[in-house]
């Protein structure tokens, strides 16, 4: 394996020299510059990324933990954070944590390992000293877990409102609402205490079911639409805490041969791309998500730079009405 003294003994300069190119300090002429890179591909040398970080004190890698990069909203969410991030010169390690604590735990001991320089939490199954601990820059998506640490989200009990409002406003008299599992300290729960105030605030009569711990399983999500359906085969409105939620209401009511939305209308949640995809167009609340990735690697970045954050960030929601209502 080529080193950095094979480099710079071939290129007839001192390995200090060569390590001043690599992590581009101090003055080198062009000259030297150009032999130096032209022989570390002649050579094909890669330099060791570790040793260089532990050099600078800085890898410019940021840790992106989230359930699944199989999800819609996290897939987009993720698309945007790399973007940004890359932008601003930083790479990201994506983990997928499948809500699985010991994985999750297992992910966030690797990122320290690899001295990341920034971690971006969007999976939420640890206890909040396993996030302190690391004394890292830190973000988090939809939990508050300390005073400290900055987190983001939509603003879900405004989205909550909107969404069960309008249902009512289409004259639906009984409404369900499907919710990720409430055991979650999750600030999307506010999306469920928004439509517990209004539907009782207008006396609308309701249904409310949630997942089970795994909120990202489709036949779960069937079977829990198909056995809300017969116990309560008079909704005529149902707001999902998602989209992909929303897409399994509108496959079971086909299946049910329940029209929309003449006998069933339905919102969802997030505003992925599958939502303008489904026939029909499913109405939706719309998260800003790519403006919430940015603004991740914003807070990380001022954080590794020591600037002031915001630790409250809550971005406005919009109602976006199109087949399914």
């Amino acid at each position: 394996m080529t080193t950095i003294k094979d480099v710079a003994q071939k290129a007839g300069v001192t390995v200090t020299t060569v390590s001043r190119i690599l992590n581009n300090r101090g003055y080198i002429s062009d000259a030297t510059r150009q032999k130096v890179h032209a022989v570390m591909e002649e050579l094909n040398y890669q330099p060791n990324e570790i040793a260089r970080s532990l050099y600078r004190r800085k890898s410019n890698l940021i840790g992106l933990i989230i359930p699944t990069v199989a999800h819609p909203f996290f897939s987009e969410l993720s698309s945007y954070i790399e973007y940004y991030a890359y932008e601003a010169g930083y790479k990201i390690l994506l983990c997928n944590s499948h809500l699985d604590k010991v994985k999750e735990k297992e992910y966030l001991d690797m990122l320290k390992r690899n001295k990341v320089d920034g971690i971006i939490m969007g999976s939420h199954t640890l206890e909040v000293d396993d996030y302190i601990n690391p004394k890292l820059p830190i973000v988090t998506f939809d939990r508050c877990i300390s005073n400290d640490i900055p987190y983001i989200s939509s603003d879900n009990f405004q989205g909550g409102k909107l969404a069960t409002s309008l249902l009512i406003e289409r004259g639906c008299k009984k409404i369900a609402h499907i919710s990720g599992n409430l055991n979650l300290s999750l600030l999307a729960n506010k999306r469920y205490e928004a439509f517990i105030a209004e539907v009782n605030n207008r006396n609308v009569e309701h249904v409310t079911v949630q997942t089970e711990i795994n909120v990202f399983d489709s036949k779960q999500y069937e079977k829990l639409i198909h056995r809300l359906f017969e116990e309560h085969p008079d909704i005529d409105g149902v707001f999902s805490s998602s989209d992909n939620m929303a897409a399994n209401v509108i496959k079971v009511c086909y299946r049910l041969n329940k029209n929309i939305p003449a006998d069933v209308k339905i919102i969802g949640y997030d505003d992925t791309m599958v939502a303008s995809l489904l026939v029909p167009q499913l109405t939706t609340i719309r998260q800003p998500i790519e403006e919430m990735g940015r603004l991740a690697i914003e807070l990380i970045i001022k954080q590794i730079n020591q600037e002031e954050v915001e630790k409250k960030n809550i971005l406005p929601v919009k109602l976006i009405e199109r087949e399914t209502t």
